[in-house]
């Protein structure tokens, strides 16, 4: 395999630190520049990363099948493997740990879009065609992106001393270090043919409640923090002129459906794999708000 990564959406966060991963372990990486001929852009890949997100999941029914069957195509013309990151949106509220063989029981709209997109990778590569590595993760942890519901709405209120829940706040849900997605990219990307040609691999990441998370943040700072819950009609009352809060609506049950992805894959892949400790990314987005950790 040669080393050269066509990265897509390299301005987000999945995309980006995919990039730097890549780069950090040696491998050339080719930044797409959207409105260009992405199967020109991948000649010489062996990976495309697809980190094409449109943002506030505007247009998904139209944008994400159109970006699905472009990427297909360029990786058909390039001979390129295709990385794309999954989300737990396909399983619906199915129960215990989520993995590969857990049904795709999709219960809002965008559920069934990934289902769909998951659908034709895995057809394509079933069919002899583009290989596809789907690394499964949690909602997104990065210090400092602001597009993050961490950031954006979790820890809004954090400089007055409260942690915001968008549902039960003890409710286990599933997230993803993205420093950490994307060091287990690298890793997985060394292991070549040895992946099946359609690979689905469940990122365990960490899970965790609000209330823990709540706690956490006290015994890191020593200062009390209170978790408060999120007025979810607001969501309601804005979506006739805010796209994210129209969108975002039919996703708050999985703040209160508790979930979890399994660990167990990834470690089979990677017997020595070690997620960076859960209070260590706390105080990274501590410090991103310019709060001290002790």
């Amino acid at each position: 395999m040669t080393r050269t990564a066509l990265v897509l959406g390299s301005n987000g966060g999945f995309g980006g630190q995919t990039a730097l991963a890549l780069e950090g372990a040696g491998w050339r990486v080719n930044r797409y520049q959207r409105g260009t001929d992405m199967a020109l852009a991948a000649h010489g890949a062996s990976v495309i990363v697809n980190g094409l997100n449109p943002p506030a999941y505007h247009n998904w029914d139209q944008l994400i099948p159109e970006i699905t069957g472009q990427v297909l195509a360029a990786a058909r013309a390039s001979g390129a493997m295709i990385l794309m990151p999954g989300n737990v949106y396909p399983y619906g509220m199915e129960p215990g740990l989520w993995n590969a063989d857990t049904p795709h029981r999709p219960v809002s709209r965008k559920g069934r879009i990934r289902a769909e997109q998951e659908r034709a990778l895995r057809e394509a590569a079933e069919a002899g065609g583009p290989r596809t590595l789907l690394l499964r993760g949690g909602d997104f942890l990065l210090p400092g992106a602001p597009g993050n519901v961490m950031n954006r709405l979790i820890l809004q209120n954090l400089d007055k001393g409260t942690v915001t829940s968008l549902g039960d706040p003890q409710a286990l849900h599933a997230y993803a270090y993205l420093p950490d997605m994307a060091r287990a990219v690298v890793r997985l990307l060394d292991l070549g043919d040895q992946l099946p040609a359609y690979a689905d691999i469940p990122f365990g990441g960490h899970a965790f409640t609000i209330s823990d998370l709540s706690a956490r943040i006290s015994r890191l700072t020593g200062l009390p923090v209170r978790t408060k819950r999120f007025p979810i009609w607001i969501f309601t009352l804005a979506s006739p002129f805010w796209e994210l809060a129209r969108e975002l609506r039919e996703m708050l049950y999985l703040f209160s459906f508790p979930h979890q992805l399994d660990p167990g894959p990834l470690r089979q892949w990677l017997p020595d794999w070690q997620d960076t400790d859960l209070d260590e990314v706390i105080a990274r987005h501590l410090r991103a708000l310019g709060i001290t950790a002790g």
